[in-house]
């Protein structure tokens, strides 16, 4: 893949989140530190992006580096779990941890 293509693809990446989460190019370089049009560049593939900003867009937008630069997570499946984990409330994580309590009992 030429580096035209991996950029344009990691911008998209870059973009289709940062739209899901209904955030401007503009709100989004506010969070950065950086200028709407590096926003933009960045987005379509025109410029890399620097190392210390890729750590401010994991960031932003919740997001790997490796997904980013790649399109894959390698978030391992406790990864997965512990993230879905923080969204529940006291007594669901009350009942999956009595339901994981269960199924390591029946080994």
């Amino acid at each position: 893949m030429g580096d035209s293509v991996f950029l344009k693809e990691m911008g998209q990446r870059i973009m289709v989140r940062r739209k899901s989460l209904r955030m401007t190019q503009e709100e989004l370089a506010d969070h950065l530190g950086v200028s709407t049009q590096m926003i933009s560049n960045l987005e379509l593939g025109k410029k890399a992006i620097r190392p210390e900003n890729l750590a401010k867009v994991c960031d932003a937008l919740g997001l790997s580096a490796d997904f980013i630069l790649r399109g894959s997570n390698t978030a391992t499946a406790v990864d997965v779990l512990a993230e879905k984990l923080t969204r529940l409330n006291a007594e669901e994580l009350r009942i999956i941890s009595e339901m994981i309590d269960y199924m390591n009992a029946k080994e």
